[in-house]
């Protein structure tokens, strides 16, 4: 694939970004109509890993309306939110001076950090649940998380497995509530072409640009990346929990998050790294 033809498809998915933001605005999903509660995105063992944050300077990549990242800012963290939708980028802001917080947020793809953020450098990298299916080349993402972090910074990866990625409900209608293997677990078949007229949040339909682009990456591929930047992996944490409900079977655990019932397999995977 060209690069001519990556440059299409990034550009596709900031308009698509661009598009969704009003829409998940809108939603219930986000609960932006109520106590702006950012600390539900994260599970207990995030916070066990990435330690204190008072006075250290964090970097969110792919924040979009930056409703994690406003849980960096509340432990005392200073925080830069960084999104390649600059629809995204206006909404946190706005979202970020409604509950009086101090971020800063920029607008710059992923691969152009180092130069949007001149040369800056950071004690945490932070990145997750959702964000790494957008990028083509995680070789070049961990070149850049590398030049992004201090000596002795730490990478946190916060993901979705690929096992949960590769998983789909029954193809057809009525043939019940069991999950297949219907998506690739690997990467390197290219890039997967998705309509996403309607988003994974309550909202009506995006409106306008509504093609999106996802690459999938297996665990091995995240691992190599990394390493192969010169970053050290630290820990590796797979859980069977979910901050959302992602499909009708799950059920809520007494974390507050989902799980599906038996057998129990791996949806959300932790991983730190440091210079």
């Amino acid at each position: 694939m060209t690069s001519d033809e990556l440059a299409r498809m990034m550009r596709a998915n900031q308009a698509n970004w661009d598009a969704r933001t009003p829409v998940h605005l809108a939603s219930r999903f986000y609960g932006l109509d109520q106590d702006l509660d950012p600390a539900r995105w994260f599970a207990p063992f995030e916070w066990a890993d990435l330690g204190e944050l008072t006075g250290r300077d964090v970097l969110h990549l792919q924040c979009h309306l930056g409703t994690e990242t406003l849980a960096f800012a509340r432990r005392g963290a200073r925080v830069t939110g960084l999104d390649f939708s600059s629809a995204s980028v206006a909404a946190a802001h706005d979202i970020a001076d409604r509950a009086g917080l101090d971020v800063r947020y920029v607008q710059a793809n992923v691969y152009d950090a180092v130069e949007a953020l001149e040369g800056r450098q950071f004690d945490v990298v932070y990145t997750g649940k959702g964000a790494l299916c957008y990028l083509p080349d995680l070789d070049r993402w961990a070149d850049v998380v590398a030049r992004l972090l201090r000596p002795g910074g730490r990478l946190y990866v916060v993901e979705f497995h690929p096992l949960l990625n590769a998983l789909g409900p029954t193809p057809a209608p009525g043939e019940g509530p069991e999950l297949l293997l219907r998506h690739d677990y690997l990467g390197g078949a290219g890039p997967v072409r998705r309509d996403a007229t309607h988003t994974y949040t309550d909202g009506p339909a995006v409106e306008g640009a509504t093609d999106s682009y996802e690459w999938m990456h297996g665990m091995g591929e995240v691992l190599n990346a990394l390493t192969q930047a010169g970053l050290t992996v630290r820990s590796l944490r797979e859980t069977e929990e979910l901050p959302w409900q992602r499909w009708p079977r799950m059920r809520r655990t007494d974390s507050g998050w989902w799980r599906l019932p038996e057998p129990r397999i791996p949806l959300l995977y932790s991983l730190l790294a440091t210079r």
